[in-house]
């Protein structure tokens, strides 16, 4: 290899155009220079043209950059004069910013023994960050979608950014709603950090309420009686209750009167315009007492004795219809009686009706002489027997003995010598049954008086229907 002489002046092109080479840390973008040899030409030269001839040996220069850049070439080997030799550089992440120098040299590195050099201002920037703009879309509900009021779901954001953490912000929702029911928008907007703005995301979705609202009736009275009837008006009232959309109307309530099998029939209906309907059905109602009356029995009066069948109870009920007709009272006895007729019908309404009557004592005559009446105190001999005769009418003359229930003789104190006496005509003997007399048209019945002298006593006959006569006698 020739000894090449190293007096040629090294050039480079940056110097042309009085720009550094800038770089970016960590990019792949390069910025180069170009380096040239030309001729020193200078006095006493002795070889005063290049000294790179054709078939000399090439220049070899060294070029020394600071940590972090890179020279592509390097070393950067020079063929010819008066041409540019590019040289590139690129600066890796590790490249610190500001300002650096890269020298080239030429000398010993290249074989010769003279350095000569030229210095390549370089800056070094770091790169800007990259900023994309975020995305972002609606979650949790889907555009055209329809939704049951009360179970819509929550709309939300997702945001997705390259260079920001995923993160997710509510949706703004938007539109009118009437009772709960219409459409509404859920709208998704983001800025990140760096400014950028996502593009607007948007969903609409229809709340509706396609469920049915309820309905259920009341009675007041609640219950009918064991016969399902009712005796009084029957009030009918609605409760409608809805989940959803709320009640719009519902069916107000309604008195029923009298009527058998009524029904009433409520609605509800709910602001989406659901119905549903509730039925109180087979509803009787009978108000109305039934009537009663009696088949039979006596008339105002009879006398005693004369007993007339007791009646029985007649009714009728055109609506609930008779359930019990009953007779009680009554009675026999000398009085006034009456009997009482009750009717009841299905409905529990009842009715009475009243027959009276009056059982007429008979009429009893006596004791006809030789006993006296009026309150005359009859004097007879203690062991006589005194005929006592009387009769008895039952509108007609009784005949039978029957008819006479007792004759009794009870002990009285004696009168005072002031009372009114009248000594016993007639006695009379034989036997003391009671008997009627026929030709006489009257009853016989002999009283043996008892043998107490200085005694009085009263004797009475009791008929059977209870009628009585007496008379007072003292005993001599």
């Amino acid at each position: 290899m020739s000894s090449v002489a190293h007096a040629d002046t090294l050039q480079d092109t940056i110097a042309d155009t009085g720009a550094g080479v800038t770089l970016t840390a960590g990019s792949a973008t390069t910025g180069s220079a170009s380096i040239r040899v030309v001729g020193n030409n200078a006095a006493g030269d002795p070889d005063p043209g290049c000294n790179i001839d054709v078939g000399e040996s090439p220049l070899v220069l060294d070029i020394r950059v600071p940590a972090g850049i890179t020279a592509n070439p390097d070393p950067l080997t020079i063929t010819s004069c008066g041409d540019n030799f590019s040289v590139t550089f690129s600066a890796s992440s590790a490249a610190v910013s500001g300002n650096a120098t890269v020298v080239v040299l030429s000398g010993p590195a290249g074989g010769g023994t003279y350095v000569n050099q030229v210095n390549i201002p370089i800056t070094v920037t770091q790169p800007v960050p990259t900023n994309t703009p975020p995305s972002v879309v609606v979650t949790g509900v889907s555009d055209g979608a329809t939704y049951e009021i009360g179970n819509v779901p929550v709309a939300g954001c997702a945001v997705a950014d390259a260079e920001d953490a995923t993160t997710s912000v509510p949706a703004v929702i938007s539109g009118t709603l009437s009772h709960g029911l219409g459409t509404q928008t859920a709208t998704c907007d983001y800025t990140d950090a760096g400014g950028l703005s996502a593009i607007t995301a948007t969903a609409s979705y229809v709340i509706a309420d396609t469920g049915n609202p309820t309905i259920d009736y009341l009675l007041s009275p609640s219950t009918p009686n064991v016969n399902g009837w009712y005796d009084t008006d029957v009030t009918v009232s609605f409760n409608c209750a809805d989940a959803g959309s709320g009640i719009q109307s519902c069916t107000d309530g309604t008195t029923l009167g009298e009527g058998a099998n009524q029904s009433v029939t409520g609605t509800a209906t709910d602001w989406a315009g659901n119905t549903a309907t509730a039925a109180a059905s087979g509803l009787n109602i009978d108000k109305t007492d039934p009537t009663v009356g009696f088949s039979g029995g006596p008339a105002s009066s009879y006398y005693f004795g004369n007993d007339v069948a007791a009646p029985t109870c007649v009714a009728s009920d055109t609506l609930s219809g008779v359930a019990s007709c009953t007779v009680t009272g009554g009675g026999t006895a000398v009085g006034s009686h009456s009997y009482i007729a009750v009717a009841t019908d299905n409905a529990g309404n009842s009715a009475s009706a009243t027959l009276g009557y009056t059982v007429l004592a008979w009429t009893v005559k006596g004791f006809y002489s030789p006993v006296d009446m009026g309150g005359v105190w009859n004097t007879v001999k203690g062991g006589s027997t005194v005929p006592l005769k009387f009769e008895i009418f039952a509108g007609s003359e009784l005949t039978s003995t029957t008819a006479i229930k007792s004759f009794s003789a009870t002990s009285v104190t004696c009168p005072g010598a002031t009372a009114a006496t009248d000594e016993i005509e007639l006695v009379t003997t034989g036997g003391t049954s009671l008997r009627y007399d026929a030709t006489a048209g009257q009853f016989i019945q002999n009283w043996a008086t008892p043998k107490k002298p200085g005694t009085c006593a009263v004797v009475t006959m009791t008929a059977l229907d209870g009628s009585k006569i007496s008379a007072n006698f003292i005993l001599k």
